[in-house]
């Protein structure tokens, strides 16, 4: 079983980047690290095949400081809906480490978020740590308080996927 979809990433839900933005700003002046989690673009109303970004898991255990964000690996669900990782560098440099290629290996999608944590203060990389278009999708997401509501019948088709 893979942890990470295959399918592409078309978008990000401007909701989800304002969120990262924000907690970048607030864990500065240490990194800030989370996963991304993706629903299918079909059911946020887009006609378009692929998923959009709409959460950012914060991760308990993580460790940061100006330098780094370690993940505890242990502590990563194993969600169905990983598409990949975003983090921030309080320099402010905008591109990935060798430490940040070394945890690109899983997901199509890698956002790095530089000071001072503006909407232009971003990108997007592949798994290689080339830079990729990720365009801000404005879609409605689901009730965060929706998560909690689901049938026996909801988590089998969820497995079925």
């Amino acid at each position: 079983m893979r942890l990470f979809r295959s399918r592409e990433v078309i978008g990000i839900a401007s909701e989800a980047l304002d969120f990262a933005l924000e907690a970048s700003a607030e864990t500065h002046p240490n990194e800030y690290m989370g996963l991304l989690r993706g629903e299918d673009a079909t059911r946020l109303g887009l006609d378009r095949d692929g998923y959009v970004i709409t959460d950012v898991l914060i991760i308990p255990g993580t460790v940061s400081d100006p330098y780094s964000a370690t993940v505890r690996n242990d502590l990563v669900p194993n969600d169905f809906r990983a598409v990949g990782s975003i983090h921030s560098h309080p320099n402010g440099v905008i591109r990935p480490s060798d430490a940040d290629l070394d945890t690109f290996g899983s997901g199509k999608a890698h956002i790095i978020i530089g000071a001072p944590y503006g909407p232009n203060d971003w990108k997007a990389f592949d798994q290689a740590g080339e830079v990729r278009d990720l365009p801000v999708l404005d879609v409605d997401l689901p009730d965060p308080e929706s998560f909690f509501d689901f049938t026996q019948e909801d988590i089998d088709a969820e497995l079925d996927k």
